[in-house]
């Protein structure tokens, strides 16, 4: 929950509230359930079907509006994600927390909000009544771990309106044929091995799996980003940073970090297209 974050797709991170339910393969070892037992927020822990989520407190909330401002007088746009250590449409989370999130969304204008889920299958009766075509200021991606998530959640996505669909392919845990899925109105894949945490047998991850999404992406016209190859990964080198983050690193051709919209906005506080 920061003004400055090293995910490497973003700018910063802004969590409406803190917990979460485990749903699937890819959750299994969850950086945030991690971060959320070490911190304690109020004396307890968050995680789980039927224990209360933490709303964060209000003056937090007012950060959105200050990196607002900085983005409308700079011109660049403020890329955030929402939210790092939860969901936005978790079933276990008051119907007015979403309310008070979208409103706080429509009144930033000039900052992009990337709402990562890995319950897309929940967004369409949650997201707000005047969505439309989606908020010109909101990027939808949904957690694709392997081959069986995407067949099952990328036409959830693909079906509801959003200015940027996008998939976050990470933990990566197999390989993935996104073309299908490229013609719909795929964007956007966020490719990254798993982060060994405490307790969790970290699950490797193989850089065909990189560049196979590279090579799709760009025969279809959309945009990769590789953030990460993980802890355990498939190159025969050590790396000296654990979560095998640093580009300089990688073979050069994986590095690759692209998005699906220009960073500077045009008048008006619109996206340029790339």
């Amino acid at each position: 929950m920061a003004t400055k974050t090293d995910i490497a797709w973003t700018d910063s991170t802004f969590n409406p509230w803190v917990g979460c339910t485990k749903v699937g393969p890819g959750c299994d070892g969850c950086y945030a359930e991690v971060q959320d037992k070490r911190k304690l927020l109020g004396g307890v822990t968050h995680w789980g079907a039927g224990v209360p989520r933490h709303r964060t407190c209000a003056s937090y909330w007012k950060q959105p509006a200050k990196w607002n401002k900085e983005a409308a007088s700079t011109g660049k746009r403020h890329l955030v994600f929402c939210a790092s250590l939860a969901d936005v449409f978790d079933n276990e989370v008051p119907a007015q927390w979403r309310t008070d999130l979208f409103d706080l969304i429509r009144s930033t204008p000039a900052l992009t909000w990337q709402i990562v889920t890995k319950r897309i299958g929940n967004a369409m009766a949650m997201l707000p009544p005047d969505w439309g075509a989606g908020y010109p200021n909101v990027w939808l991606i949904s957690t694709i771990v392997d081959q069986t998530e995407a067949n099952r959640d990328l036409p959830k996505l693909l079906a509801i309106p959003a200015k940027v669909h996008g998939a976050s392919y990470e933990p990566a845990l197999g390989p993935v044929d996104w073309t299908p899925w490229f013609a719909l109105g795929l964007k956007w894949v966020i490719v990254g091995g798993e982060s060994a945490q405490r307790g969790h047998a970290t699950r490797p991850f193989d850089l065909a799996w990189a560049r196979s999404t590279i090579s799709q992406c760009h025969k279809a016209g959309a945009f990769p980003f590789v953030k990460q190859v993980g802890s355990v990964h498939s190159l025969d080198t050590t790396l000296r940073d654990p979560a095998g983050s640093d580009p300089s690193e990688w073979p050069d051709d994986i590095r690759v970090r692209e998005y699906p919209l220009a960073r500077i906005a045009c008048a008006g506080g619109q996206h340029a297209v790339q």
